[in-house]
């Protein structure tokens, strides 16, 4: 068990959920007990999850697939508390993350088949998004990024749903992760290296992609900036410790654009991992947030406005620091297939666990 999760466990309790708690929350899956079979979902077991705003591991009697915890490569992503798989070519929408969902009538949505644009690909997703905290809202819109130029989407609700097939050709953002801004109307996307974002709707921009520039501090390019924010921080816990000239170790870098529901800011997130080749897994983790403004203009900052910053393969999103039991502002929270921590910008503090607690590295997230 690792250091962080041996931090966190003596304040682990268990709860069971009320009625009257708070339908905001932030969440991941702590285990899922078997129970037995149903003819719908095959396999299933009780789901238990742990609960960043209580701190608490709560032991639901929701049953979920048993491929939810085993790492199957079903799970394709989740956004809203509702969890994404494709299987046989279908997309559905289960509500398994929201720990207010029914647990004796668990919702699943099919969504249509996946049409595949010439030269494109629907097999391998990298993320998806919604616009609204429910399928089954009237407006609601769901957008699944294929890894490649394919973006799809859909409104569920609508009774003849069918897809709306944008080809971004631009090989920056064939690996992106795609998320909903409501302060735009749109599902945008950094490019890789975070110059520039693209952006689409099912208006005026469901054939072309809307692209924004981003605008750096002159004399402070990203790379510069990433060094200066950082340097310290590098020269002690790596470079004295590397020789990079005989290292065989990769770093490997990923962006994230989050959107705050509550300040209506938009933060373009960089993860820079250092990957040991023998396991593959991050051995350092290092954060960069910019604030990106209407006109593209792109700040550095450590102040997140008192909220904190959730990436995991799910939709990115932002919470409120005072709805969470660490209470710390600014803080980065980031979960992947091999690891997890807190980065908090404010001190610097980080917490890092050098084993994912679950198998599926996702955050649940609602707020009302």
């Amino acid at each position: 068990m690792s250091h962080f999760l041996r931090r966190l466990k003596p304040s682990f309790g268990v709860s069971h959920l009320t009625a009257a708690s708070s339908r905001s929350f932030s969440n991941c899956i702590f285990k899922v007990k078997p129970c037995g079979t149903t003819v719908r979902d095959g396999d299933v077991g009780y789901l238990a999850i742990y609960s960043y705003v209580d701190k608490l591991i709560d032991c639901t009697q929701k049953k979920v697939r048993m491929e939810l915890a085993k790492g199957m490569g079903t799970t394709i992503g989740a956004s809203h508390g509702w969890v994404a798989t494709l299987k046989n070519g279908i997309i559905r929408l289960q509500d398994d993350f929201d720990p207010y969902a029914s647990y004796t009538d668990p919702k699943r949505i099919p969504l249509p088949p996946p049409v595949t644009l010439p030269h494109c690909q629907t097999q391998i997703v990298t993320n998806i998004a919604m616009s609204s905290s429910s399928p089954e809202d009237e407006d609601c819109i769901v957008a699944v990024k294929f890894l490649g130029p394919q973006l799809s989407l859909c409104r569920p609700s609508q009774g003849d749903c069918k897809w709306s097939n944008i080809r971004i050709s631009d090989p920056s953002f064939f690996s992106s992760h795609v998320m909903y801004s409501k302060r735009d109307g749109m599902f945008s996307m950094p490019a890789a290296g975070g110059n520039y974002t693209a952006s689409c709707d099912l208006g005026r921009h469901v054939n072309e992609p809307k692209i924004q520039m981003l605008s750096y501090p002159k004399q402070r390019v990203f790379e510069d900036l990433y060094v200066k924010s950082t340097g310290t921080f590098i020269e002690k816990e790596f470079l004295r410790k590397f020789d990079w000239k005989h290292s065989d170790w990769s770093c490997r870098m990923e962006h994230y654009l989050v959107e705050s529901s509550h300040t209506g800011e938009t933060f373009l997130v960089q993860w820079s991992k250092d990957i040991n080749p023998q396991d593959r897994r991050s051995e350092l983790d290092l954060f960069l947030v910019l604030r990106i403004d209407e006109e593209g203009n792109a700040v550095y900052t450590k102040d997140f406005g008192g909220e904190c910053i959730f990436i995991s393969k799910a939709e990115s999103f932002c919470l409120p620091a005072s709805y969470l039991h660490d209470k710390r502002p600014n803080c980065v929270y980031h979960l992947s297939n091999t690891s997890f921590g807190i980065n908090c910008m404010d001190d610097d503090e980080k917490e890092r666990g050098g084993e994912s607690l679950l198998s599926q590295a996702l955050f649940g997230s609602h707020q009302s």
